[in-house]
C-alpha cells in the first residue's frame, strides 16, 4: 500500500496576486459576524476562510480591489490597509512574545548583552540568540560575529522594552535561548513576521 507520510498540503490562492501556495504559508481570514474582516494567524476559527501572501503588498491590495467582498460573497465591514497590516503586525508581535513568556516561564531565557555573550561561549550554547531593533550598533554586531562562528542563528525584533517587560525586568537589549521546542517556534514565529513587512537583514 502507498505510505501516507507524504500527503499533499492544501494549497490556496492568493486574492491579490492570485498565486497558488501551500496554506500554511499564506495569510488566513475571516468574516466576523459584525462584518469585519480579521486575520486568523491560528487558521483555527470557524467559517469560510480568504488568503493572502504573507506580505503586507497582498494585504493591501486585496483591500483596494475589494476582493474581500467577493471572496466571503458578502458585504465587508469598511477598513483601511493600514488598519489591517496594524492589526496583522500586533497580532504577529503578540504571538512572538507569548513564545518568549512562556520559555522565560520554562527556565529556557538568558537576558542582557553580556549573560548572552557568556552563554554563546559556554559549553551549553543557546539554540536561538534574539537581538533588540534598537540595541546599539557595536554590542549587536559582537554578539552577530560570536553567534556566527558558533554557528547559533541570531536574530534582530521587537524592543529592547518589549523584552524587558516580557520578561518583568529592565529594559534587555539581548535573549538566548536554550536549545529545545521554543527555538523552532519563535524562529517559524520571526521569519513569518519579517517576511510580512517584507524586512531582509
Amino acid at each position: 500500500m502507498p505510505r501516507q507520510t507524504d500527503k499533499v498540503k492544501p494549497q490556496r490562492s492568493c486574492l491579490a496576486c492570485r498565486m497558488t501556495a501551500d496554506r500554511d504559508r499564506l495569510l488566513r481570514f475571516v468574516r466576523a459576524p459584525d462584518g469585519e474582516v480579521v486575520v486568523d494567524l491560528d487558521a483555527k476559527l470557524p467559517g469560510r476562510g480568504a488568503y493572502t501572501c504573507l506580505n503586507v503588498t497582498c494585504v493591501r491590495d486585496a483591500v483596494l480591489k475589494r476582493q474581500f467582498n467577493r471572496a466571503f460573497k458578502a458585504e465587508c465591514a469598511a477598513t483601511t490597509t493600514e488598519l489591517l497590516v496594524a492589526m496583522i503586525t500586533e497580532r504577529m508581535q503578540s504571538r512572538i512574545l507569548g513564545y518568549l513568556g512562556l520559555a522565560n516561564k520554562a527556565g529556557k531565557v538568558q537576558s542582557g548583552g553580556s549573560m548572552v555573550s557568556d552563554a554563546i561561549k559556554s559549553a551549553h550554547k543557546p539554540g536561538l540568540i534574539l537581538l533588540a531593533e534598537d540595541i546599539s550598533v557595536a554590542i549587536a554586531e559582537k554578539i552577530k560575529l560570536s553567534a556566527s562562528v558558533h554557528s547559533i542563528p541570531c536574530l534582530q525584533v521587537m524592543s529592547k522594552d518589549e523584552f524587558g517587560s516580557i520578561l518583568g525586568k529592565a529594559p534587555r537589549s539581548a535573549l538566548a535561548v536554550k536549545p529545545g521546542g521554543f527555538v523552532a517556534q519563535l524562529i517559524n514565529e520571526i521569519q513569518r513576521y519579517r517576511n510580512f513587512l517584507g524586512e531582509v537583514r
